[in-house]
């Protein structure tokens, strides 16, 4: 009787070491074949081609969203304990900060490549994912020369008529690049006479692009691809149009959307193959007709109605310097703007 019970304890111990084992080897399965995202990029936007990779390689993606600043603040806080294997960001700023920190790793050689090196980290850590460009947006049936320069935004012409998002990130990198470029003084300066000039401000680019369709501003600093947007949510053709400045001005500042791959992380592989994926030339392509962003891997092609990339005169401005976003934001509370 005794051993009896003594053999159905010892088959149920073993039935239950079993059940552990296999449900243990299960879950680390699931868990090998899934990577976390922290991404800056909205659900809207890149949930489709996470989809897509999805389905081709049958990884499982669990995306945190949020706003990328405050992504990369997050994973600053966590630093080596943070459970995100790539860390996708809407701007260039955001990647700098996080890199700065020491905390992503050395990228793949093969990824590098893939992108000129204005667009990618000197640091080798992270990458571009997709190009966007400032433009004025504006009414062509109010707006009778345009400007050639931002610094004539600031001319007693524009007073009350033009747009601005000073929350935005967008904005901000583009005062960032205005720091690096000409110094937080002069950079003091111009933002004091635009203050003084009265712009309208609104909390998104697409909000401005609505408001000059509507009559309430003439004109509006945005992201090239806004127009597109309001136009696709309205379902019809705006009273909008972009415009670019002369060449090597701020106002037509290039800024990228990018990736990093964690430098803890243990499944770095796989975070590589969704970087691979994402400049792909057939992804590259979807991002042009599908978003209306620019191609980092393909600057020949053009959203519909713009020049292509290459033919834009852009300002120099190195994109990994553009993470002392904390600067701006305190020099644009110091002038009023926020």
């Amino acid at each position: 009787m005794a051993n009896s019970r003594l053999k159905a304890l010892i088959s149920l111990l073993s039935a239950l070491i079993l059940t552990v084992s296999l449900t243990a080897c299960a879950g680390g399965q699931n868990e090998v074949n899934s990577l976390t995202i922290y991404s800056g990029r909205s659900q809207e936007f890149i949930e489709p081609f996470f989809k897509t990779f999805t389905e081709a390689t049958g990884i499982e993606l669990d995306v945190r969203y949020g706003d990328s600043a405050a992504l990369a603040a997050q994973i600053l806080e966590e630093g080596d304990n943070s459970p995100a294997d790539l860390f996708l960001s809407q701007d260039a700023g955001a990647l700098g900060a996080v890199a700065g920190a020491k905390l992503l790793a050395s990228l793949d050689q093969s990824l590098l490549e893939r992108v000129a090196s204005n667009y990618r980290a000197p640091s080798k850590d992270w990458v571009a994912i997709t190009g966007r460009a400032r433009v004025m947006a504006y009414a062509p049936d109010r707006i009778a020369a345009l400007p050639s320069s931002i610094d004539e935004l600031i001319s007693e012409n524009w007073k009350g008529r033009l747009a601005i998002a000073p929350t935005n990130s967008s904005f901000q990198a583009f005062i960032t690049a205005m720091i690096q470029t000409r110094g937080e003084t002069a950079t003091e300066s111009w933002l004091r006479a635009l203050q003084n000039n009265s712009p309208k401000l609104y909390e998104k680019n697409s909000l401005i692009v609505q408001a000059i369709d509507a009559g309430d501003v003439d004109a509006g600093l945005v992201n090239h691809y806004y127009t597109w947007e309001v136009t696709e949510e309205l379902g019809r053709e705006i009273n909008v149009k972009n415009s670019f400045f002369g060449p090597g001005d701020l106002g037509n500042l290039i800024n990228v959307s990018g990736a990093g791959i964690l430098r803890t992380s243990k499944k770095q592989s796989f975070a590589s193959e969704l970087i691979s994926f994402l400049l792909s030339d057939e992804e590259q392509a979807r991002f042009v007709s599908d978003t209306h962003e620019y191609s980092i891997v393909l600057p020949e092609l053009r959203p519909e109605g713009l020049p292509a990339l290459n033919e834009i005169k852009a300002p120099r401005v190195d994109l990994a310097n553009l993470s002392d976003v904390g600067r701006t934001q305190a020099l644009l509370i110091k002038v009023g703007l926020l």
